[in-house]
């Protein structure tokens, strides 16, 4: 008898067959498992619906469409023949959110990239592992931290004030052109090296840091075939997002610029600690060598405390720094609403608004960063894997594929469920018919947003922030520099888009996509910044 002999070909022909074969069954299982439900036909068995979802980013208005046209919950087409369920049903991503990091964790493609960026961390960890890193990590974003905290984010904005009062006094006009991203990049990272880990990068005053230099690559990164592919098909197959497109090289650096700073950061805390245990406080960098230190399960790692530290410098860079240029950006499109913060804060001459003024006593600054987390979250879409069989439960009944109405939802191990964010914090549906405007106005009186509005789970009834267990730890932080920062500058000076108001912008494929003024070379966003008088 002549058994065949196999090549190396033959076999990975065999393993594809296999792999393929096991999708396949699985599929039938969580379909079989599943609630049948409704949804858009599949535009393309390669790409989903992703390209479609990809060109709506900014509004979610693709899935806007599609909830009125199937339901509160549907399925869409994913690449390569899977598929996925977007729940926009406040009372379903509630339960989802609630369900994070035990019954509902990150997909094989969130866990790479996160892994390969940042490394098993906080973002990365789940259940109890996630647990214990956020307990030791929550004393340092407490409100008495924020509070004290609060000087330091003052300082970053009047370094900035310092630069642009020399750029426009040795202007020959009342102002000058400015790119305000770039400026707001800066603050972000001098301020979050400065209030965690007792570090100034020192990149407000000019001096070289090799990890903004890193951001400012990813942020002018343009958007491109490869990138979009490898983004889309990489949440089916997870080794794509390791490709060295442009991005990933990028990221790669990024990553590498990170460890060395933080190992530095980390081994300088260290050697002061030594012999002075008072050295060691609930600074950030402090409660991580605290965390080290400790013993049993309650102890982490030094790769766990490297990769939180990498986390909060990328954290507290992007999405502050992006906030910060939105609001700018929307108060250059609102003129009048520009004048009134300003009038709000005149009552400041020579002095800042405390941590409790920023706090509770400026509610049209208040209304503006609202808006601004309302309207242009960081992260567009959230989705995660379910990891048992679960219920989740509905706000109101649906109808499903089989015309049946159902008053919850069975969804079997494996499923993804999709949260589409910015859907979520501008839906007509749900926040009314100016839900897309940028309207401060509205946040004065809390109580009166619209009720479906308020059924939403999360900070202020936004889900910018996500909710449940891996509802961001530095909100708080975040939103006092956010009001800080804007303070100074908006008591100072008046910001005009240098193509009026009207101008248009696009979004860059960096780490997280930031607004790009459509056309623009150089700068990302340049405005003409001229003095108060």
């Amino acid at each position: 008898m002549n058994i065949p002999h196999l090549t190396v070909l033959d076999g990975l022909g065999i393993i594809a067959v296999l792999w393929i074969l096991s999708r396949i069954a699985e599929n039938v299982r969580r379909r079989f498992h599943t609630t049948p439900l409704k949804g858009p036909p599949n535009p393309s068995l390669i790409w989903g619906v992703s390209h479609l979802v990809s060109h709506s980013r900014e509004t979610g208005g693709i899935y806007e469409e599609w909830a009125g046209l199937y339901g509160p919950v549907f399925r869409v087409a994913a690449p390569l023949g899977s598929s996925r369920l977007v729940v926009t049903d406040p009372k379903a991503a509630a339960h989802v959110f609630s369900q994070d990091t035990w019954n509902y964790t990150h997909t094989m493609a969130s866990k790479a990239a996160i892994k390969n960026i940042l490394g098993k961390g906080l973002l990365w960890s789940d259940g109890e592992r996630h647990r214990m890193q956020r307990k030791a990590l929550t004393p340092g974003f407490s409100n008495a931290a924020i509070r004290r905290l609060t000087a330091v984010y003052y300082d970053s904005a009047y370094k900035v004030k310092t630069s642009w009062d020399s750029q426009i006094e040795s202007g020959s006009g009342d102002g000058a052109i400015i790119d305000v991203e770039d400026w707001m990049n800066h603050v972000s990272l001098d301020t979050i090296g400065i209030a965690g880990f007792s570090h100034d990068f020192g990149t407000l005053l000019g001096k070289h840091a090799p990890v903004a230099d890193a951001f400012d690559l990813l942020g002018h990164v343009k958007p491109s075939f490869s990138v979009i592919a490898i983004l889309a098909l990489g949440t089916v197959l997870p080794f794509m997002m390791n490709i060295p497109t442009e991005r990933n090289v990028l990221l790669h650096h990024l990553n590498k610029s990170m460890e060395e700073i933080a190992g530095e950061l980390l081994e300088n805390t260290r050697k002061e600690a030594e012999g002075a245990a008072s050295k060691v406080d609930n600074s950030i960098i402090g409660l991580l060598i605290k965390a080290e230190k400790m013993e049993g399960g309650m102890q982490m790692t030094h790769d766990e405390v490297m990769a939180q530290m990498k986390l909060l410098i990328l954290a507290g860079y992007e999405t502050t720094s992006i906030s910060l240029t939105w609001a700018l950006i929307e108060l250059c499109r609102t003129p009048d609403v520009q004048k009134k913060v300003r009038e709000e804060l005149s009552q400041y001459s020579g002095t800042d608004p405390t941590w409790d003024e920023l706090t509770h006593g400026l509610p049209y600054l208040d209304g503006i960063v609202q808006e601004v987390l309302r309207l242009h979250p960081p992260v567009a879409e959230s989705s995660r894997v379910a990891t048992v069989d679960d219920v989740i439960p509905l706000t109101a009944p649906i109808e499903t594929s089989k015309g049946t109405y159902v008053e919850r939802l069975y969804v079997a191990r494996g499923e993804t469920v999709a949260v589409p964010i910015t859907l979520m914090n501008c839906s007509t549906a749900m926040w009314g018919p100016d839900a897309k405007q940028f309207k401060p106005e509205r946040w004065i009186n809390e109580s009166g947003l619209p009720k479906r509005a308020q059924e939403i789970q999360g900070h202020r009834h936004l889900l910018t922030f996500l909710d449940g267990p891996r509802m961001c730890l530095g909100r708080a932080f975040a939103l006092a520099e956010f009001k800080a920062v804007l303070s100074v500058l908006v008591r100072n000076y008046e910001f005009e888009l240098v193509d009026g108001a009207d101008s248009k912008f696009t979004l860059s494929r960096g780490l997280v996509p930031r607004p790009v003024l459509d056309g623009q070379e150089g700068g990302l966003v340049p405005m003409r910044v001229r003095r108060v008088d």
